[in-house]
């Protein structure tokens, strides 16, 4: 079986969820964790999840989208993330981004709310599963800060310094379909243990041939790369990334 450990359904429409959902389940995908990036989204995975037994949630707030909303609607979407602790896999999309908010007030609300819900999902026993764009450093201080233990590094683009930081800390780095053509991700695999690997297809995003709207049947792209750089069976890559899934989330 292979895992998707990070994509976007919501982006799709309910007939082409249908669609991509059987295109997976043919190509033997039968983990899809659909990640949330709002209360819109948040609300929409939910109810996917109850009709797609593929599709596991995992609530979130996008670092860009948290700060522009008010304070009162942050504590309303972690109180429905808390009160949704038994229907979800993970908390995530989380973290900091600086690419998209250069202003420093803008920053430190970031780096205060990602320590707040890395808090709550220390709290919950839930992964994290964190974005850091342009703020690689940053988020590795808070949830070493923190001593945060189940940690997705999801699509990192930080220096392999820091890959390194991220292993030693045992956390996992997802893999994207798009390490067909990217070597930055092509260095992280072969630096990092197979132990710390997950594979992942940010649909609609990152397509292993550069084209629109990825999905989550591509991610067997990954464990192919996965497999040649490593110098590993494709079954054996397979075997390894269920285990390391299992051991983070069950």
């Amino acid at each position: 079986m292979f895992i998707d450990c990070h994509c976007h359904l919501d982006f799709y429409k309910d007939e082409e969820i249908k669609e991509i959902v059987e295109r997976a389940r043919k190509k033997g995908v039968g983990i899809i964790v659909d990640n949330g990036v709002d209360p819109r989204t948040n609300r929409r995975i939910i109810g996917l999840s109850e009709k797609y037994t593929e599709i596991k949630p995992s609530l979130g707030l996008y670092p860009i989208d948290a700060i522009s909303i008010s304070k009162e609607e942050v504590d309303k979407e972690i109180n429905f993330i808390r009160e949704n602790k038994g229907k979800i896999v993970a908390i995530g999309e989380v973290g900091i981004d600086f690419k998209e908010s250069e202003k420093k007030e803008e920053q430190v609300r970031q780096e205060e709310l990602f320590d707040r819900i890395v808090k709550l999902a220390i709290k919950l026993d839930k992964p994290l599963i964190v974005h850091s764009r342009k703020a690689e450093k940053e988020c590795i201080e808070i949830l070493e800060k923190n001593k945060a233990k189940k940690v997705i590094m999801h699509c990192f683009n930080g220096n392999l310094k820091l890959v390194k930081r991220i292993e030693e800390n045992s956390w996992f780095l997802t893999i994207p379909t798009n390490v067909t053509f990217s070597e930055h991700f092509q260095k992280v695999i072969g630096q990092t243990k197979i132990e710390n690997l997950l594979c992942e297809t940010d649909s609609p995003y990152l397509h292993p041939e550069k084209k629109r709207n990825n999905e989550p049947g591509n991610v067997i792209e990954s464990y192919k790369k996965i497999a040649e750089i490593k110098g590993m069976k494709f079954n054996d890559v397979e075997e390894k990334i269920g285990e390391n899934y299992r051991r983070l989330f069950e």
